[in-house]
């Protein structure tokens, strides 16, 4: 800038400070710019601890186990959204956990992090200095203002898009009244998150040391929770051996030296509180949007917590916990897929899943809850969902009724007597009852008072964490017989259970054991005693055979005699195939009037009601099964809802196949279960609560094209929950050697279906389709 004299500002005299406890363990992220090293002999000249990894080379979930102090992100080449590799799911991540700064690109990534977009300023600057004005706030506090600052850059973010959660901390001077131009820095308002777009690290930028050495001084998650740990928080207060966290204020300085120590759950309760505080503050997050979303009737379906917990295969029932880590064990398995281990927890016997949700020390979040309840979904009996968090106000009972929670955890020790009466009514409200944590005597009689109906009790001590598995028994004697109750934390193995089952324990919540287990099914009948397991009629096991292309009544006849389950019908006009109206009746008529070759009385035995949740799809194919007669199928091709309704009912269709690209979701609005056609690759195929059984076939059906069968053995792998029809070149002479190749599968290969293979030139062959039967009947497969 003319006028303005280029001066090198880098610290000749590399004199470092001494090691910041603070900053002990600070993380940068290297976007593949020479830079990076400026910017890391700043931090480590200021007493950082610094370890650089580049953003291709590590991942967040390797990140986080390495548990940073700080977080930050170094310029680059490029545009954010397509360049930086996991800098922007980086910053998400520890967004509001630990101070996070981006310096250039790293700044655009936390633009477009939070919403904003990042575009051409109009001029390429390399090298290039310019006179900053800040707001003398974050990492420019102390500093005088039209600092010297070095440039390299093109894009920055701009005004009119600026997230509502973001500030501008630093501008280039606009005009002669000094406005604010291009956009140089941007601080997050709640959390403690600051980003920089020029170069503090450059030897033309005056006071770039300063500027890191401020930004190493922030701690904590949220502005809230840096200030108070700047003035040395007064831990809550004890009222009768119950922590009393809303009597918390702060402390001065010469106070903190005498004060209480703060125990683990005052800490959590504290990081909680400003987390919970600065959340509310988001658009779409906010008390009044929950409260929109509930008055919608969004929130997903529940079930009654209490009485589910009454129902297990096991003489105790088992809470199973999705725990990442703990304050106690430490990390325990950061690489857990929350929905796939409430599969298994569900599948398994499981009574009730709590998933933990706080983010810190337990490494859980809401999105973990809200990815279980899906999993869940369409799950006959499927288990009560737990949100185990550290509750102290309706806002997070309400966040976990939206993302699907059957009940939530209020512990005693951590709220007084009024919040928790006012916290377990509004619970109440909501459908949800909760589980009340004890500890102690004192209060067990609060939990008998508020008239909870279900109490857990923390063997472990939430002031030191000590462990006493006495703890339960020793309480049992207050609580009214009808209450049930559940022990908590400390099981480990069938020993520890022993003496719950003797005292009437209702329940158990076992965590680190089983997130640790190799085998959940195995571990669990290990802790509890060999569990009812329901049979399978061998009448399950058979696979099911679909004639589709059925186009006379005779044929109709022909099949079922033979032993087909299901007759297709095309009703697509213009496909070759297909059924007018009055053919399509008389082919029903002969559909419901024939009886099966052979009668089968306990075919849908093992649809009854059974303790332990049964896998969707093993439940739906049953209801493609009918003990005295084979069930007509319409198929339909991306024709209109109200058609299909129509003919459904017209045609007293027993079950609809969609064959085109229909939404998933009409298998909820028809009448009669749904196959749906899918590719062995397509999105969708393991969804459920929708489609009965997902059909595998070619796009558009009776080519006579077989698929691949390595592609399929990758499907039914991917989803060892997944159950299929399958379609496509199958024919009188391979149907046996098919079946018998997917015979590992078990009953997971529910039915097949054939079309061209039974023809002869365009039209159906009577013994074609007698021979298919017999061949796919012949090849029962084993016991799934």
């Amino acid at each position: 800038m003319p006028g303005l004299d280029l001066t090198n500002q880098s610290p000749h005299h590399l004199h470092p400070t001494l090691p910041l406890p603070s900053a002990s363990n600070l993380i940068l992220i290297d976007n593949y710019d020479s830079f990076t090293w400026n910017v890391y002999q700043y931090l480590v000249l200021e007493g950082a601890a610094v370890t650089v990894y580049r953003n291709d080379e590590v991942t967040v979930e390797e990140l986080l186990a390495k548990n940073p102090t700080q977080l930050v992100v170094s310029p680059g080449p490029g545009h954010p959204d397509v360049d930086t590799g996991i800098s922007s799911e980086a910053i998400s991540q520890f967004s509001g956990k630990i101070p996070v700064l981006g310096v250039c690109m790293g700044e655009q990534c936390i633009f477009s992090v939070f919403g904003g977009r990042v575009e051409a300023t109009g001029e390429i600057l390399h090298g290039k200095t310019s006179p900053l004005r800040h707001d003398s706030k974050g990492v420019y506090r102390g500093l005088p203002q039209d600092l010297p600052v070095t440039r390299y850059h093109s894009l920055a973010g701009t005004h009119t898009s600026l997230p509502e959660c973001l500030e501008v901390s630093s501008w280039i001077a606009n005009g002669p009244d000094g406005g604010k131009g291009i956009i140089m820095g941007v601080r997050h308002k709640v959390f403690v998150i600051e980003g920089v777009q020029f170069h503090p690290e450059s030897i033309l930028t005056a006071e770039g040391r300063s500027m890191l050495k401020n930004f190493l001084s922030m701690r904590g998650g949220t502005w809230a929770e840096n200030e108070a740990l700047e003035r040395e928080l007064k831990p809550p207060s004890i009222k009768n051996g119950i922590t009393d966290p809303f009597s918390m204020d702060m402390s001065s300085p010469g106070e903190s030296e005498t004060s209480q120590k703060e125990s683990i759950l005052e800490k959590i309760y504290r990081h909680r509180s400003l987390a919970v505080e600065a959340q509310k503050l988001i658009p779409s997050q906010r008390p009044s949007d929950l409260q929109a979303s509930y008055d919608l009737s969004i929130s997903p379906p529940q079930i009654s917590f209490p009485d589910r917990l009454k129902k297990s295969p096991y003489a105790l029932s088992l809470m199973a916990e999705i725990k990442r880590a703990s304050p106690s064990k430490g990390i325990i398995s950061l690489s857990t897929c929350a929905p796939a281990q409430a599969r298994k927890y569900a599948l398994a016997g499981a009574s009730v899943i709590s998933v933990l949700t706080e983010p810190e020390w337990f490494k859980g979040s809401i999105d973990d809850l809200r990815a279980v309840r899906q999993s869940l979904e369409g799950m006959p009996n499927r288990p009560a969902v737990l949100r185990k968090e550290f509750i102290f106000e309706e806002y997070q009972i309400l966040e976990a009724r939206l993302a699907g929670a059957d009940t939530i955890l209020l512990i005693v020790k951590m709220l007084d007597e009024d919040t928790l009466f006012r916290l377990y009514h509004y619970s109440q409200q909501l459908e949800m009852e909760p589980l009340i944590e004890v500890n102690t005597v004192e209060e067990m009689d609060i939990a008998v008072k508020l008239g909870a109906r279900v109490i857990g009790v923390n063997n472990r001590n939430l002031t030191n964490f000590e462990v006493d598995l006495d703890t339960t028994s020793r309480l049992m004697q207050n609580v009214p017989r009808e209450t049930v109750v559940c022990a908590l934390s400390g099981i480990t193995g069938s020993a520890d259970v022993k003496a719950y089952k003797d005292n009437g324990v209702g329940a158990v919540l076992v965590g680190e054991a089983l997130m640790r287990a190799e085998d959940t099914t195995t571990f669990i009948n290990e802790l509890l005693g060999n569990s009812e397991t329901p049979g399978r009629q061998s009448d399950q096991n058979s696979v099911l055979v679909k004639i589709c292309g059925t186009r006379t009544p005779e044929a109709a006849e022909v099949a079922i005699k033979a032993g087909a389950d299901l007759i297709g019908i095309i009703l697509v006009e213009g496909r070759t195939r297909y059924v007018p109206r009055e053919d399509a009746l008389a082919i029903s008529k002969v559909v419901h009037e024939t009886s099966k070759w052979q009668h089968n009385p306990t075919i849908n035995a093992s649809l009854d009601e059974s303790p332990r949740a049964t896998e969707y799809f093993d439940h739906s194919s049953g209801s493609l099964r009918h003990p005295d007669r084979a069930l007509l199928v319409g198929v339909f091709r991306n024709q209109s809802l109200s058609l299909v309704l129509t003919q459904q009912k017209l045609l007293s269709l027993d079950v609809v196949q969609l064959h085109g690209s229909e939404p998933i979701e009409w298998a909820n609005l028809i009448p009669v279960p749904v196959i749906r056609r899918f590719g062995p690759e397509d999105p969708g195929l393991g969804r459920r609560g929708f489609h009965a059984l997902p059909l595998l076939d070619s796009a558009l059906g009776g080519t006579g094209k077989a698929l691949d069968l390595a592609a399929v053995r990758k499907a039914l792998d991917l989803d060892d929950g997944l159950h299929i029809v399958l379609a496509g070149g199958l024919a009188p002479d391979n149907v046996e050697n098919t079946i018998k190749q997917l015979r590992g599968y078990g009953c997971r290969l529910a039915a097949v279906d054939v079309s061209s293979g039974v023809e002869d030139n365009g039209s159906q062959s009577l013994s074609k389709i007698r021979s298919f039967v017999t061949a796919a009947k012949k090849a029962q497969r084993l016991k799934g």
